[in-house]
């Protein structure tokens, strides 16, 4: 346990849970600090073949913290949440994820880095991005596009109309839906088959699959520019005070 992150390595599979159900796993740039060492690390360990991500059973993640959200409209975007981003990108290991209840912002997009997800039946992806004045990241404005297709992804990432788990299966971001109380078991089984195939080819077969790289990270710095921008806007801080007037 780091903060509120728990991070556990069981048979091949290193777990990646939020655990801060007081405040829907909402994440601070301690989390984010915490998850990025947590995928390094995995990176450097042999014993570890695939990486869960995981919430709790009412919650994958309510998205930023509220508090570091609005000291980012004061002093841009903090590094460490956008170093959590790039080491979803430069993850070498396979990437599994079980979401239950909301994924909001980062708990969306991170998905489209995932190569295995599942969801239980009462999911709900969000990404509100524009109606806080900001525009969405970790590369999800080239990848929802070429994963759900123009629309879909329009509807999404610009409107931000939420997604259904069963909605979310049929363009194509989650793999399967479940029952709440069988998110867990499910993916770390399939974090477990993942992480018994021969890890060279698994390796490889990934690679190609996959955008290059260098294409993904220079599309989150041309996020990322355009965010820090943004953050200092008269939009996004009417936005921010209107949304954080709403939440107290």
């Amino acid at each position: 346990m780091t903060g509120h992150i728990a991070v556990t390595d069981d048979g091949g599979v290193r777990t990646i849970r939020m655990n801060r159900p007081e405040k829907k796993n909402a994440l601070t740039l301690a989390m984010y600090l915490a998850m990025t060492n947590a995928l390094r690390e995995a990176d450097q360990t042999g014993a570890v073949r695939c990486v869960l991500f995981a919430g709790g059973p009412d919650v994958f993640t309510a998205g930023n913290d509220l508090a570091d959200f609005m000291k980012a409209a004061d002093g841009g975007l903090d590094p460490r949440a956008h170093e959590f981003i790039t080491s979803l990108a430069r993850a070498q290991k396979p990437m599994v994820a079980a979401v239950n209840g909301v994924a909001v912002g980062l708990g969306t997009t991170m998905l489209l880095h995932c190569d295995y997800v599942v969801a239980g039946t009462g999911a709900k992806l969000m990404t509100p991005f524009l109606k806080l004045g900001l525009i969405p990241e970790a590369a999800s404005t080239m990848l929802a596009p070429m994963r759900m297709g123009h629309a879909r992804a329009f509807a999404l990432l610009a409107m931000g109309r939420p997604l259904s788990a069963e909605e979310a299966k049929e363009a194509g971001l989650v793999n399967t839906v479940v029952s709440p109380a069988e998110v867990d078991g499910i993916a770390l089984k399939a974090a477990q088959e993942i992480a018994a195939l021969p890890s060279r080819a698994l390796t490889l077969a990934r690679s190609l699959m996959r955008l290059p790289l260098e294409t993904i990270l220079q599309r989150m710095e041309t996020e990322s520019g355009h965010y820090k921008d943004l953050l200092q806007s008269d939009e996004a801080r009417a936005a921010f005070q209107a949304f954080f007037s709403r939440n107290q």
